[in-house]
């Protein structure tokens, strides 16, 4: 749903509670959008720890001392 900047100041909480429900609003001045209401879950997604098991492998050898040419570059 696209809306002037009017009828959004105007109308402000019943396009929230659209919002609430899942529908997007555009804010538009002159007829072109300049900002995206949505809600708050769909704008900010929800971690989940373990969602990268799998993806990630850290090597056996992850904490062994870094061979003596590339520890030099840090010196």
């Amino acid at each position: 749903m696209e809306v002037n900047i009017h009828e959004a100041k105007t109308h402000l909480s019943r396009l929230l509670e659209r919002v609430a429900m899942g529908e997007e609003v555009i804010i538009a001045k002159a007829g072109t959008p300049v900002a995206k209401l949505v809600p708050v879950n769909a704008a900010t997604g929800k971690f989940k720890f373990g969602s990268a098991q799998g993806k990630i492998v850290i090597a056996d050898d992850f904490n062994d001392p870094l061979p003596k040419e590339i520890e030099d570059l840090f010196w």
